[in-house]
């Protein structure tokens, strides 16, 4: 070991001629100790909301998403879209199509985004884990067992909880619901307006909750047969294409694949560019309180200076001594830096320790509750902890307890 390191770490537990040196070291330790382990809690716990928000997106939200870059629909009967629809990072396929739509139950209309989605809908998303009433279903077929593929019989429709409850309707009412979605072809009959509108009934099957206000007060999920014919699409014509990836696929890898294949006419974005702003204000947020945080630690780790200080004072005679038997300015100053930096080292590892000690705890056992534990999605705070953010705020701990280490001491070698 290292002498200078070696007379530090006695001067750590040796008793000082001042029993104050002693409490302000254990003060300066115990500051940094306890920011620490709030910075593990604090981080942690914001990670366990980012998880569990993604959770939620991830359940509406495919893997990959394709848009045009310009205008809104697209059409998918091209080359690059058949040797999409073969890739082999590709399992599940959809096309879709979204739009504005005015819903009229009873003596109620309200508007609501409208998307059309395949049957494959369920393979492609988690859907069927947010359903809280009814089930996911789209259509009804009819097979009159010829052999001849299954007829469209009825349509049904699945809603978001919010805009369920805005109407008044429930999956197991038997009353059916009417479309109403403006021609885009032909001219507005000013006599008969009504006839300006494409119109269409459905069933409703199912009420999904994502706990997103974005989905839930606003979109209601059809067939995509009868999308494209109340927005008047025809069979190749979609706003957007959903992709499911293969197990194990790399999603940024296959991103970029896709995106050479389409070309800059189109944007091909994961799920967390389909929610860009949301996780973008989560990531501020964790940033702020951290630097909040860390501006608490420094404040905690510059009770070091007073610490040291105090000790220079009192060991002025081994200094001395030190210097009698040959110890250079440097390696004297070292005793003293590496003095400060225990404490602040001392004082980080039982704040991890404690941290990681309380997160765990609350992970398996959900000390702290949400309200009174009922009432929100989940009954107790969320934890995750990451690696990275173990391994920063050790680095952060131990620079910010060597500057306030080095403070003290930079003189000290002019004074020997």
């Amino acid at each position: 070991m290292n002498p200078s390191l070696r007379i530090a770490w006695r001067y750590l537990f040796a008793r000082k001629s001042h029993n104050a040196i002693n409490i302000v070291s254990g003060v300066s330790a115990a500051g940094v100790c306890v920011v620490t382990m709030a910075l593990v809690c604090v981080l942690s716990v914001m990670n366990g909301f980012g998880s569990l928000v993604e959770q939620m997106f991830s359940a509406f939200d495919p893997e990959l998403k394709i848009t045009p870059a310009t205008g809104k629909t697209f059409r998918t009967d091209t080359e690059a879209f058949r040797q999409l629809r073969t890739m082999d990072e590709v399992a599940v396929y959809s096309e879709t199509v979204e739009e504005t739509a005015l819903i009229i139950y009873n003596d109620k209309q309200v508007p609501a985004l409208l998307k059309g989605v395949d049957d494959n809908f369920e393979q492609l998303t988690a859907i069927d884990s947010i359903i809280v009433d009814g089930s996911f279903s789209v259509c009804d077929y009819f097979d009159d067992g010829s052999g001849a593929p299954p007829q469209r019989a009825f349509e049904r429709a699945v809603f978001g909880q919010g805009l369920a409850n805005n109407i008044g309707i429930g999956a197991h009412f038997v009353s059916g619901i009417k479309l109403y979605a403006p021609k885009r072809t032909g001219r507005v009959n000013m006599l008969r307006p009504d006839k300006s509108f494409n119109q269409a009934g459905v069933f409703i099957s199912g009420v999904f909750a994502v706990n997103q206000t974005k989905y839930d007060d606003s979109y209601m999920l059809v067939s995509l047969p009868l999308a494209r014919e109340l927005f008047e699409y025809d069979e190749t014509e979609a706003t957007a294409v959903e992709l499911s990836l293969q197990k194990g696929t790399n999603t940024k890898q296959a991103q970029k694949k896709i995106s050479t294949l389409l070309g800059d006419d189109f944007v091909v974005r994961n799920r967390y560019e389909q929610q860009e702003d949301f996780f973008r204000i989560m990531k501020i947020e964790k940033a702020m309180t951290a630097l909040l945080l860390v501006f608490i630690l420094m404040i905690a780790s510059f009770n070091i200076i007073g610490s040291l200080s105090m000790l220079m004072i009192d060991k002025q005679e081994d200094i001395r001594t030190l210097s009698n038997l040959g110890a250079t300015p440097k390696q004297i100053q070292q005793v003293f830096l590496f003095e400060g930096w225990l404490i602040s080292a001392l004082g980080s590892a039982i704040g991890l320790v404690l941290g990681l000690i309380v997160c765990l705890g609350q992970e398996h056992f959900g000390w702290l509750k949400l309200g009174n534990g009922t009432n929100y999605i989940i009954s107790a705070y969320p934890v995750e902890v990451q690696a990275l953010d173990i391994l920063i705020i050790a680095a952060v701990v131990l620079l910010l307890g060597f500057v306030a280490a080095w403070y003290p001491t930079r003189q000290l070698k002019q004074k020997i």
